[in-house]
C-alpha cells in the first residue's frame, strides 16, 4: 500500500513539474495550462444544414445517369472538411469531401452528385443528402430528402401515364429563405 501511494505521489510531482510553467511552482503567475486537445474547438459552435436538394431527371431508364445538387449552409462557426453523401432509399451511393468555414463570408455549398443507375433494378427510389458531422449543434437538419420519388424504368421501356423521361424534383427546407439559395 505505502508503495503505491508514493508512487502516486511520484506521479503528480512529475505531472506538475511539466505541466505548470515554472515561474508558478515558485510563487509567480501563470496563465491557463491546456491539456491534450482543450483549444480544438470544444467551445466552437458547429451547425451544417441542408437546405436545398434538386434531383434531375425524377424519370429515368436503367443505365441513366440522375444528376443531384444540394445546398448546404454553414449556420455557425468553425472550419473542418466533412462528408457529404448522396442518399438513395437510405444507403450512401456517392459521396464527396467538401471544406467549409475558411471565409467567415462564405455560409452556402453547392455541391453536385452523380447517381450511375446501370446496376440498379426498375422501381421507385427516394434520394437525399447528407452532411454529417458529430459535433453539429442541432443534427436534426443534416439530412434533407427529396419528397418525389425518382422512377426508374426498364432500358426502351415507357413510363406511368405515358409520361416522357425526364423532369426535375426539389426539396428545400422550409425555414430556408429561398431567395437566399441562389445560383
Amino acid at each position: 500500500m505505502r508503495r503505491s501511494i508514493r508512487g502516486v505521489w511520484i506521479a503528480v510531482a512529475i505531472l506538475a513539474a511539466v505541466a505548470v510553467p515554472g515561474g508558478a511552482v515558485y510563487g509567480g503567475t501563470a496563465g491557463p495550462v491546456l491539456l491534450a486537445d482543450m483549444d480544438g474547438g470544444g467551445d466552437t459552435n458547429i451547425d451544417l444544414a441542408v437546405r436545398q436538394v434538386t434531383v434531375s431527371p425524377v424519370r429515368a431508364h436503367v443505365g441513366d445517369v440522375v444528376h443531384v445538387e444540394a445546398v448546404i449552409e454553414n449556420k455557425a462557426e468553425g472550419s473542418k472538411t466533412t462528408d457529404a453523401e448522396l442518399l438513395v432509399n437510405g444507403k450512401r451511393v456517392a459521396r464527396q469531401l467538401f471544406t467549409w468555414g475558411i471565409s467567415t463570408g462564405e455560409r452556402l455549398y453547392h455541391l453536385s452528385f452523380d447517381w450511375d443507375t446501370r446496376k440498379v433494378p426498375p422501381g421507385e427510389y427516394r434520394v437525399g443528402v447528407q452532411a454529417f458531422i458529430f459535433e453539429d449543434s442541432s443534427p436534426f437538419d443534416n439530412r434533407l430528402d427529396v419528397a418525389q420519388p425518382v422512377l426508374i424504368a426498364p432500358a426502351g421501356g415507357g413510363f406511368p401515364g405515358g409520361e416522357a423521361a425526364g423532369g426535375s424534383a426539389t426539396e428545400t427546407d422550409p425555414r430556408f429563405g429561398k431567395s437566399r439559395v441562389g445560383g
